[in-house]
C-alpha cells in the first residue's frame, strides 16, 4: 500500500502540472494559481514521504519486499529535501556575509551596502531583514528622482518579505527541478513578484518615473541567485521587460487582498497524514 501511496502522489503531482503555466485574468488570478501549481506537487510529495517514514517499514503490504522499498525510497527523497535546503541555506548566509563586507551609506534616507562597479545595479540580498545593495554605477547613472523609485521599488520588496518567501519558494524549486513546468512556474512568479513591488512603488513615487527607471536599468545582475535575491533589474528579458513596463502605464493594482479560499485545494497535500494514525 505504501507503494501505492507514492505512486498515487506522483501521478497527482504530475497530472496538477501538466497544463500551461500561466494563465489569462488578472495578476492577482495569475499569481495565485501560478502559485497554487507550484506549491501543490512538491508538498504533496513531501508529506507523502513523511507519511511513509512515520509509517515505518512495517505493515500490510502486497509484497513482502514492499514496506522497505517504500520506506528507503521515502527517506531518500526527504535526505534530497533536506540536502538542499541546507545548501540553498549556506549560498544565501555567505553571499549575505559577502555583502556585509561592502561599505554601508545612507542614501536618500535608506542604509545601503555600496558596491564599487560601474554596473548597474540594485537589490535586497539576504532572508527576513534583507540588506539594500547599490552600485555605484546606478548611484552615477540615476539623477535623484529616479534613484527615488528604483529604491522604493527594492522597499516594496522588503514589505513583503519576498527574499525570505521566495527563499522557501526556492527550496521547493530545487527539489522538485524534475517535475514539469517547474522553471516556467518560477519565472512566471519572479515577473509577478517584481510587478507586485512596482506597483507597490508606484503609490509612493510617480509611475512614469520607474518606468523610465526600468529602461534605463539594463544591467546583469552581479549576484544572480534569486532565491534570497530580489533585484530591480532581474527581469531582463525584454518580454518580461515590457510586461512590468505595461502594468505600470496600466496603473493595475497588485496585490489585492489575498483570496485564501482560491489557495484551500493546497490543504490536500496534507491528505497523506491522515492515514498514519490508521496504520497497522
Amino acid at each position: 500500500m505504501h507503494l501505492i501511496l507514492i505512486l498515487s502522489a506522483l501521478g497527482l503531482a504530475w497530472l496538477t502540472r501538466i497544463n500551461e503555466s500561466k494563465t489569462m485574468g488578472s495578476y492577482q488570478q495569475r499569481w495565485q494559481t501560478a502559485l497554487g501549481k507550484f506549491l501543490f506537487p512538491p508538498l504533496l510529495l513531501f508529506v507523502t514521504a513523511l507519511s511513509i517514514v512515520c509509517m515505518g517499514p512495517q505493515g500490510q503490504m502486497v509484497w513482502q519486499w514492499e514496506g522497505w522499498l517504500s520506506y528507503l525510497l521515502a527517506s531518500a527523497f526527504l535526505g534530497f529535501v533536506g540536502v538542499s535546503g541546507l545548501k540553498l541555506a549556506l549560498e544565501g548566509w555567505r553571499s549575505l556575509q559577502h555583502v556585509r563586507t561592502y561599505p554601508q551609506q545612507t542614501i536618500q534616507g535608506r542604509p545601503c551596502r555600496i558596491i564599487n562597479t560601474p554596473l548597474v545595479f540594485s537589490a535586497q540580498v539576504g532572508f527576513w531583514q534583507p540588506e539594500l545593495v547599490v552600485s555605484q554605477g546606478l548611484l552615477d547613472t540615476l539623477d535623484a528622482e529616479h534613484l527615488q523609485a528604483v529604491l522604493t521599488h527594492e522597499q516594496g520588496h522588503s514589505y513583503y518579505r519576498d527574499t525570505f518567501w521566495f527563499f522557501g519558494l526556492g527550496w521547493m524549486r530545487g527539489f522538485s527541478f524534475w517535475l514539469t513546468n517547474t522553471e516556467d512556474l518560477w519565472q512566471e512568479l519572479l515577473l509577478l513578484r517584481e510587478i507586485r513591488a512596482d506597483q507597490w512603488a508606484a503609490e509612493q513615487v510617480d509611475f512614469l518615473l520607474l518606468a523610465e527607471s526600468l529602461l534605463m536599468v539594463v544591467s546583469a545582475p552581479l549576484m544572480h541567485s534569486e532565491s534570497f535575491c530580489a533585484a530591480f533589474s532581474c527581469a531582463a528579458p525584454k518580454n518580461r521587460l515590457e510586461e512590468r513596463i505595461e502594468a505600470l502605464l496600466a496603473e493595475t493594482h497588485l496585490p489585492q487582498p489575498p483570496n485564501w479560499y482560491s489557495l484551500m485545494w493546497l490543504l490536500l497535500s496534507l491528505f497523506p497524514l491522515i492515514v498514519v494514525p490508521f496504520h497497522q
